[in-house]
């Protein structure tokens, strides 16, 4: 597949352009950017082909809208206590393949990266942010346990400890707070973001990429293979928390904006 057949393929909801050796992957599902098991698949195909053109040395990340992503968008669900499972696998199956990319990616986080869109977050090597940007691991908020590969990649970025408190109590946090932990590496105005992430990304094309991608490969020895393994253990656990009163109750709570009132059941 190449990059124009990407590009006039007729997916409206993601852009695709390159410049100077480095590749711009932008999703346009405003004002959320809520993923799918579609998009997903799509994003990773995408980069997949990025990964084997000699002309693009690294990969830039963004989004359209009010949030660089919220996650899953749980309203379109008929019944959010059957979700299918084959789904969420899907998805996160999916999310694996992105790990394996060789290339250097870049995500420009302008706003809130929420559950599984902070797991999305976590696929680049680097994030740039801005001080309205939000981030929340809000899984154990609504009454399941995290997904996306969180578990294992946001430990790795900020260490079990942070991660642990993150998920524990479901927090946001500001861009402020995130550069201040180590979960992103540049912050800039809001408005500066994308042109920040691509003037890194720029930095890095300019480097030998034999030599760039063999250290990434070196860097992120296991990644993927780990990400796998934590999926293997997400979806179990989401499978039967799905059936639960406990996640019944926390996204009603979600979808009514209030404090929710969990039973341990």
């Amino acid at each position: 597949m190449t990059l124009d057949y990407i590009t006039q393929s007729g997916q409206s909801d993601l852009l695709i352009e390159k410049e100077n050796c480095v590749a711009t992957v932008t999703i346009r599902r405003p004002p959320h950017n809520f993923f799918d098991s579609s998009l997903i698949s799509r994003i990773a195909k995408i980069f997949e082909t990025l990964d084997q053109m000699a002309d693009c040395r690294a990969i830039v990340l963004a989004a359209e809208g009010k949030s660089f992503c919220a996650g899953s968008d749980f309203s379109k669900r008929q019944d959010l206590t059957n979700a299918p499972d084959s789904q969420g696998e899907h998805i996160y199956k999916a999310a694996v393949r992105l790990f394996r990319i060789r290339k250097p990616i870049i995500a420009a986080v302008h706003g809130a990266a929420v559950g599984g869109g902070l797991g999305l977050a976590l696929i680049a090597d680097f994030r740039v942010c801005c001080p309205e940007a939000r981030f929340s691991a809000n899984f154990n908020r609504i009454g399941i346990h995290p997904g996306f590969g969180l578990t294992a990649t946001l430990p790795r970025v900020i260490g079990a400890q942070r991660a642990s408190l993150l998920f524990y109590t479901g927090r946001r946090i500001t861009g402020n707070e995130a550069a201040n932990i180590g979960l992103v590496d540049v912050l800039v105005p809001q408005a500066e973001v994308l042109e920040a992430a691509r003037a890194l990304a720029q930095e890095i094309a300019q480097s030998a990429p034999l030599a760039v991608q063999s250290t990434h490969e070196t860097m992120r020895r296991g990644l993927a293979d780990a990400v796998s393994i934590a999926i293997e253990r997400e979806c179990m656990e989401q499978d039967w928390q799905r059936s639960t009163a406990d996640f019944r109750e926390g996204t009603k709570a979600m979808f009514e904006r209030r404090k929710p009132k969990f039973l341990g059941a």
